[in-house]
């Protein structure tokens, strides 16, 4: 669609996890016209929609950004495999479609930082108001919502020995990660609905789509806010025919994540004034926090070769067993196709002194010989994998332009393992890891520890596995943070400092990551931005 010189009220970049829900709620009356910049295509790929299907999307360039970042001092120099969504529904379409909101401290810690009103009692309501519970509503979910929350298709017999070798190993039960407690293990609940992905592609931008007041445009990389007299007017972006500009007569709403929000905040002049020069853009204003702040979850895997074939590599492995799952999948929604193959974990605290979890152990029901950015190679035997998160890491990083190209990718730099409780809280995860595969629930399904493998002893042999294997868990935040002062980039009401009509609305405007998975607290991004656009709108 030609929408070169058009006017709208809202222009908003990026139709990821909350960039589509503000889109559909500002378009929800009719009162408005939006503009819904995406630079990937529509999701009309099959392996979005499967739930396992995200194995294939994982290393799929046709929506997927396959970032990557700089050599990480710390982990031998490493280049860390970043997957981002280039899609509608940006990552929500690509990701693990595991559902965790966070801790309930984590907000209240938003709120003692300064960020007013998003604190937890705040911002529960707008996990609410998202929620469609599969389970019903209660006093911490909500139903009627536009995202569909369900619990996994079945029971797993693998994932039933893990839960209770945790129990074995100290950890207790918790039914529901999101209720009144975070503590414990148990099965994962999902953004799926009748057995396929529920992404905020499917949940928000569907059912807007004959909006007359909504453009969705697909294959237009927004490449520059438009700033004149401090003031966003609108945004430049390109199609594959050329440049387009499009003017918003109220407000610019930047959603491209927590890497390309602050990649196209700085090509349109507003960052670090210095690298801004550098890279020979003219500053609009310097915000030396744009691109800074950056905080991510740190994840290693081990892996273990299991005695049965109830794992993910027998059904990669076998081309009958693959054929007999897809017959499952397209004639009754059931089989492992229809499960996201990440059915538990557990979050813990890594030293008992702490207030709340410093960690999650992910259950992975597969194993790998390989998982890079280009493909992922199971074993040729059924594996298994624990994979423990530090979900509180001092380390903080940074995004900047590698390029005053709006193609390139941006240059992004994580800073792991900063201090010895980064390292001292993963080594607790990975000890922990093998504690629970030591309980007498477990021993039935392990033949052998296939990384790091038994010549890990020492403290020091496991910080070796950590710098050589470590990687990103794929939950960026902060590089756009909410709050006052000099070190931040959006008030609490997300308006970029010092310019008008601008908000930033995703998750690098969290001041610090949530502990756990960041989908769901993206969304809640998306649907509080929404409302306190609207309040403020005249």
């Amino acid at each position: 669609m030609d929408d070169s010189g058009s006017s709208f009220d809202y222009i908003v970049t990026g139709a990821g996890s909350a960039g589509a829900v503000v889109a559909s709620r500002l378009s929800e009356s009719g009162r408005f016209r939006v503009l819904l910049l995406e630079a990937g295509p529509p999701d009309t790929n099959p392996w979005i929609h499967i739930p396992l299907g995200f194995a294939k999307t994982f290393v799929d360039p046709k929506v997927n950004w396959k970032f990557e970042s700089a050599p990480q001092a710390r982990l031998d120099n490493r280049q860390l495999y970043l997957p981002r969504g280039k899609t509608l529904g940006g990552t929500s379409s690509i990701n693990g479609m595991v559902y965790i909101r966070g801790n309930h401290a984590d907000y209240d810690e938003w709120r003692q930082r300064g960020c007013e009103g998003w604190d937890w009692d705040s911002v529960l309501p707008f996990f609410k108001k998202a929620e469609n519970q599969e389970r019903g509503a209660d006093a911490f979910h909500g139903t009627g919502g536009p995202l569909r929350v369900s619990d996994q298709p079945s029971r797993f017999e693998l994932a039933d020995a893990v839960l209770s070798a945790a129990e074995q190993a100290g950890i207790p039960r918790n039914p529901d990660f999101n209720g009144a407690n975070q503590e414990g293990c148990g099965y994962y609940q999902t953004t799926t609905g009748d057995r396929r992905r529920w992404s905020t592609a499917k949940a928000y931008l569907q059912p807007a789509k004959g909006r007359a007041n909504l453009v969705i445009q697909t294959g237009a990389h927004a490449t520059r806010v438009l700033i004149e007299n401090n003031r966003a007017v609108g945004v430049e972006y390109r199609l594959a025919d050329g440049v387009r500009q499009a003017r918003a007569r109220a407000e610019v709403i930047v959603s491209g994540g927590a890497y390309g929000s602050p990649q196209l905040l700085q090509l349109s002049g507003l960052g670090p004034a210095e690298h801004l020069r550098d890279m020979g853009i003219d500053v609009v204003r310097d915000m030396p926090a744009v691109g800074s702040n950056l905080h991510d979850h740190f994840n290693t895997y081990l892996s273990w070769r299991c005695s049965r074939p109830i794992t993910m590599n027998d059904l990669e492995n076998s081309l009958f067993r693959k054929a007999v799952a897809g017959v499952r999948y397209a004639l009754f929604r059931s089989g492992p196709m229809a499960s996201n193959g990440i059915h538990a974990g557990l979050f813990t605290r890594t030293d008992p002194r702490l207030e709340r979890p410093d960690l999650q152990i992910n259950l992975l029901e597969w194993s790998t010989v390989e998982r890079t950015k280009d493909r992922v190679i199971p074993h040729p035997f059924p594996g298994f994998t624990l994979a423990p998160v530090h979900l509180r890491p001092d380390g903080r990083g940074t995004v900047r332009l590698g390029s005053r190209d709006p193609l390139a990718p941006p240059v992004v730099n994580f800073d792991f393992l900063r201090t010895d409780y980064d390292l001292r809280a993963v080594t607790t995860g990975i000890r922990l890891a093998r504690k629970i595969v030591e309980q007498p629930a477990l021993r039935p399904y392990v033949m052998e520890e296939l990384q790091p493998g038994p010549q890990a002893v020492t403290d020091d042999d496991i910080a070796a596995f950590v710098r050589q294997t470590g990687i990103s868990n794929h939950h960026p935040s902060s590089s756009c943070a909410m709050g006052h002062g000099s070190n931040t980039v959006v008030d609490p009401r997300l308006r970029v400092h010092g310019i008008d009509a601008l908000r930033v609305a995703d998750a690098s405007i969290m001041p610090t990551v949530v502990a756990g998975n960041t989908n769901a607290p993206s969304i809640m991004i998306g649907e509080k931005a929404a409302a306190m656009i609207l309040e403020d709108a005249v």
